[in-house]
């Protein structure tokens, strides 16, 4: 879970190793080795990403300084083609595509979360193909690097609309949307407040990177309705936010819900089952992603 925040919350890339090299074997300590681009606060990101998943003290850590065209060399190293399910595949900008015949979401992560070697992230894929089926309007909750409002299009959506609060993730999904192919007329992406997503998107963002200025920076209308919605966040988001997700869908949609441990299941059951109905489960790696359709309105007698 830990991993997962850093990742939300300013890691560029993290792996876990049940032991260090220079430890004793038999400890029960797990280690993050976790890269964070220079211009981030370190300190800050792991006492936020402590934060979001209720850690009760910050791990304790130590901060070495590498070269950037090391841990770039690295993050792409370690990102390989990735067949999804039969047919789907995530292919990274650097690599050629094993399969031409398939559906290849070409990909470049730079800074954000969502390569889709992650089970979330593979879990959402599956979920949306099976929900795709030509013409729908998609919104993909807390968008990162873009993969799943990109897959969306690829499987057939009329368009898809991502947010999130991070500029670097919108940028990554707009240079992602471009290797696809895929204009902004297709696939809007959206700025919203560090608010952990406020109850109106409708505010404009001060400070923002020159690089977004070629995009809308705005926030989507409480008014608009989506086809399929799918929030693959933190539990601590997933669970304040629920109503807001839900939302954004049509009634009769299908929302989906990810980012979870297994453990952490009867928090969103319990949370979501007062908008959601025909709730079904799918899991992989300890990792579940939960989907259910949204209940309509119970009409007055």
């Amino acid at each position: 879970m830990f991993s997962e925040a850093l990742l939300c919350f300013g890691a560029s890339s993290t792996s876990v190793d049940e032991h260090d090299n220079d430890a004793d074997e038999n400890s029960d300590k797990i280690y993050i080795d976790s890269i964070f681009p220079e211009c981030k606060d370190v300190d800050e990101c792991i006492l936020n990403a402590a934060n979001s998943i209720g850690l009760k003290e910050i791990p304790c850590y130590e901060v070495k300084m590498g070269e950037q065209c090391n841990w770039i060399k690295k993050a792409q190293e370690s990102f390989h083609p990735v067949e999804v399910t039969k047919g789907l595949w995530i292919v990274p900008e650097w690599s050629t595509p094993p399969d031409v015949q398939a559906t290849n979401i070409i990909l470049n992560p730079g800074l954000a979360f969502g390569t889709g070697e992650h089970a979330t992230t593979k879990l959402c894929l599956l979920l949306l193909q099976s929900l795709i089926k030509g013409g729908e309007l998609f919104l993909d909750y807390g968008t990162g690097s873009g993969i799943l409002g990109i897959a969306a299009i690829k499987f057939g959506a009329a368009m898809s609309v991502g947010v999130d609060i991070d500029p670097q993730a919108i940028k990554s999904a707009h240079q992602n949307a471009a290797l696809n192919n895929i204009g902004p007329k297709k696939m809007k992406l959206h700025l919203v407040p560090d608010r952990t997503f406020p109850a109106s998107m409708n505010e404009r963002v001060d400070g923002i990177v020159e690089d977004l200025s070629s995009h809308e920076i705005r926030g989507i209308s409480e008014t608009e309705k989506y086809d399929v919605v799918i929030a693959n966040i933190l539990l601590n988001p997933l669970l304040q936010l629920a109503d807001h997700i839900v939302s954004y869908a049509k009634p009769g949609a299908v929302v989906g819900i990810s980012g979870i441990l297994s453990e952490q299941l009867p928090h969103i059951i319990n949370r979501y089952s007062e908008f959601l109905e025909d709730i079904l489960l799918s899991e992989m790696d300890d990792w579940t992603c939960v989907s259910g359709t949204k209940k309509r309105a119970k009409e007055d007698h």
